[in-house]
């Protein structure tokens, strides 16, 4: 296929490449200097979107993503399809969709799971809204980027189901760090509390998966220093989100809520910033009752 990919940063960079070498041809924009092996660089995103099959967008937030869509969406061909795995707001993912329905193009919301180690493995999960038609055109690229992808459900039912996962995941930190922490100050073991939490009730993914104590469980950003696979600030966007969608939609979510808090002031009046989302067991480390 022609493949136009907008966005090759952390993410989007390992992801087009990974098209590139299963023999797409790949056209790429970026607003900062980027080299992607395989990669064509173009001088704007309408030119990596003009005359393209799919074209993939990676961006940052809801306002962003509207405006390359009015960029994009006029150079794209009737038919092609624009997957974007951006994580952003809900309402901007089905505003863009819409757009380009008027514009006889198909839209996935395609937000992803796996950060930057799966998006250089190509073990991505990819939670995609839209049409049946559209989606099936674009899985032969979820297959290539990635090792699962869901269809959720019409536009916007991505983003809706990547804000949930990831909202159950920062609670479920939080929730991990202050285990590990407590049972420290309890004198327990953490790798005794690893061997019985990991194989009972309190089992979950960021304990067995993704454990925030190092030295303990599988290799994580733990045991480098907690320098990110997947940042604390972008946990805290995330979550922002989450709570966005909760109040649009009347829903009651405090936990989300608390966790949101604590990660707001972990990034922005501590000394969370640029730091994995598990450096939340050394902060509650550090900190008492009170």
């Amino acid at each position: 296929m022609k493949i136009g990919f907008i966005g090759l940063g952390n993410m989007g960079n390992p992801m087009a490449v990974n098209l590139a070498n299963a023999g797409h041809e790949v056209a790429g924009f970026d607003m900062a200097e980027v080299s992607v092996s395989g990669v064509t660089l173009t001088g704007s995103g309408a030119d990596a979107a003009k005359d393209t099959d799919i074209v993939i967008t990676m961006l940052p937030n809801g306002q962003i993503l509207r405006s390359v869509a009015n960029e994009i969406i006029p150079a794209m061909n009737e038919g092609a399809v624009w997957v974007d795995c951006s994580t952003v707001d809900v309402d901007s993912a089905r505003a863009v969709a819409d757009m380009a329905l008027a514009a006889g193009v198909l839209a996935v919301d395609a937000p992803v799971s796996g950060g930057i180690g799966g998006a250089s493995a190509g073990t991505l999960t990819f939670m995609a809204g839209g049409s049946a038609e559209a989606f099936e055109k674009a899985r032969p690229l979820f297959d290539i980027m990635g090792q699962k992808a869901v269809h959720c459900g019409d536009a916007g039912a991505g983003q809706a189901a990547k804000i949930c996962n990831n909202m159950i995941l920062g609670v479920t930190m939080i929730a991990t760090c202050e285990a590990f922490a407590l049972a420290d100050k309890l004198g327990l073991d953490r790798q005794k509390m690893f061997d019985v939490v990991s194989t009972s009730s309190g089992y979950s993914w960021t304990m067995n998966a993704y454990c925030p104590a190092p030295g303990i469980g599988p290799q994580s950003p733990a045991d480098n220093g907690y320098q990110p696979g997947f940042a604390a600030e972008l946990m805290l966007k995330d979550l922002r989100l989450s709570q966005q969608a909760a109040e649009s939609s009347d829903a009651d979510t405090p936990m989300g809520m608390m966790a949101t808090e604590l990660y707001q002031q972990f990034v922005e009046s501590e000394d969370g910033l640029g730091l994995d989302f598990s450096a939340m067991l050394p902060r509650f480390e550090k900190r008492g009752r009170n």
